[in-house]
């Protein structure tokens, strides 16, 4: 994928590219919109934010990541709307669901999430969960998913032409030793030159920068 990187203007942390999905109740996602890193998760009735509005938030799943991301400096206060840095929040179905959403369900809202992430264009997608692991390395990278072990990837960092992929196992069930090393490959990744661009400035008269993805 070619894309040059065009900064957001928006100022708003909740739903800055106003998604309007079909529903009566959803959450949208929530953060810097020029993020770098975008953490996406499942639904709200999995992961939170029924009542707040804001992914990952009132919820066991909630608390333990925005706990993490607070620990590498991409949460600076966390909370039912917690201060991000450098983070989005969103998930693969957006809408408040009376129950498990269907296949066709998920089908339905894709294109809101595919809309949302491309238009953040993040460097490094932080899915959550089985399904949004599933969706992401299906979707966003050259992984094979017919038989993957989430538990397995947890907390690998894995390559596509556009984006580091880091899956993440459900938080309400990290053990001690998941929960640090998903802190330690974050903080490794934060250290490192992470951005997937390429300075084609030097093929346009005058030299400016110009990045791509």
């Amino acid at each position: 994928m070619l894309q040059s990187r065009v900064k957001n203007v928006s100022r708003r942390t909740r739903n800055p590219f106003d998604l309007d999905p079909p529903c009566d109740r959803f959450v949208p996602g929530y953060g810097d919109p020029n993020a770098d890193f975008h953490v996406i998760g499942d639904h709200p009735g999995r992961h939170g934010g029924e009542t707040t509005g804001v992914p990952f938030t009132d919820s066991p799943a909630g608390r333990e990541l925005q706990a993490v991301l607070a620990d590498v400096g991409l949460v600076l206060e966390s909370g039912d709307e917690p201060l991000l840095r450098n983070c989005y929040l969103s998930y693969l179905h957006l809408c408040v669901p009376d129950s498990e959403p269907t296949a066709a369900d998920y089908a339905e809202m894709e294109r809101f999430f595919d809309a949302e992430l491309r238009a953040i264009t993040a460097h490094v997608l932080l899915p959550v969960g089985e399904r949004a692991i599933e969706h992401v390395l299906r979707n966003y990278s050259p992984e094979p998913v017919d038989e993957i072990d989430v538990t397995a990837l947890h907390a690998n960092e894995l390559t596509s032409g556009a984006w580091v992929i880091v899956p993440i196992v459900e938080p309400e069930s990290w053990t001690g030793d998941q929960r640090r090393t998903l802190i330690d490959r974050l903080e490794s990744i934060l250290s490192s030159d992470y951005r997937r661009e390429s300075d084609l400035g030097r093929f346009i008269p005058g030299g400016d920068p110009y990045l791509v993805r």
